[in-house]
This record gives structure tokens, sequence and C-alpha cells, in this order.
């Protein structure tokens, strides 16, 4: 089994872990719950953004708090293919229009991954598999 982070599951895991639902922590916490823990690539970008706009304040420099956070047994990031962008602009309708979560849907569902969030827009849609 494969798990993909959504970006909020990411930076809580890292920041306030409590914000994350039982389950979620339960699977990430248990090495024994999967075979690797994904991260898209797109995610650490969205993260630079929030930093960028001072939406999210860390209290260190922001390569050193990526490198820290990344570091989680059988992790993977996944990068931004020229298939995961193409299938990103062709889910299955219906879903809305935030690129960042049409890369993450696309990248787990190319990845054959079940999606780790919170995000109802996620959670509803059909065409790929959800937890939180």
């Amino acid at each position: 089994m494969k798990y993909l982070l959504d970006t909020h599951v990411w930076i809580w895991w890292n920041l306030n872990p409590s914000k994350l639902s039982k389950k979620t922590i339960k699977i990430i916490t248990d090495t024994k719950n999967y075979d690797e823990m994904l991260l898209s690539a797109i995610s650490i970008w969205e993260f630079c953004k929030l930093v960028e706009k001072k939406r999210l304040v860390i209290s260190c420099d922001t390569e050193e708090w990526i490198n820290n956070a990344i570091v989680m047994p059988k992790f993977r990031i996944v990068q931004l293919t020229s298939t995961i962008s193409y299938k990103s602009t062709s889910l299955p309708p219906p879903f809305h229009n935030d690129p960042a979560d049409q890369i993450i849907v696309a990248t787990a569902r190319e990845e054959n991954a079940t999606i780790l969030t919170s995000d109802h827009r996620i959670l509803n849609y059909k065409n790929v598999r959800v937890l939180w």
C-alpha cells in the first residue's frame, strides 16, 4: 500500500500533528501500514509559497525545514513528470480547478496511492482513493 500526503497533512505532521485525524496519525507512525509514503513535489512548492506569502511562519530557514520534514521512513518525493502534468489536466469530471490539487490527485492515480487528506473537495472526488 502506498499513501500520498496532501500538502496540509505533510505540513501538520511536521508542525502540529494534533490537527491530524487519529487514523492518519496511526498510518503515518506505523511503517507496517505502508510500503511507501509519498509526497508530490508540488507540495513542497505549495509550502514555500505559504512561507513566502507569510501565511505560514516557521522558526528556521525554509530549505532547512524542508530537508528535516522529508526525513521519514519509506518516504519518496514524486517528481512532476510529463505524464502527471498531462493527467492533471484530464481528470475525470467533476473536479475543481486548483492546479496543485489536480497534480496531487493525478500523482496518486499514477502511483496507485491513497491520498491522506482532510480536504473535502478531494475526499468527495470519487476517482481517487482517500482517507482521513
